[in-house]
């Protein structure tokens, strides 16, 4: 059985990601912040580090979504 743990965000962001997921394949925040992470862990394991670049071009996508400000 998997266990899992919590992560807070802010409440506005939280509303913010819900607008943005309706229409797609995520059925909830929790589902795209696993989608995001397991996105970076992947890429640093490919790498076997994530460049300032890499972070930087990852934080800029997730500002162009509105996930970041």
């Amino acid at each position: 059985m998997t266990e899992y743990t919590t992560v807070s965000i802010p409440k506005d962001l939280a509303a913010r990601v819900e607008e943005t997921i309706e229409g797609t394949s995520f059925q909830s925040t929790s589902d795209l912040v696993r989608f995001l992470l397991r996105s970076i862990v992947i890429q640093h394991q490919k790498t076997g580090e994530l460049t300032e670049a890499e972070f930087e071009e990852i934080t800029e996508q997730l500002k162009g979504l509105g996930y970041l400000e």
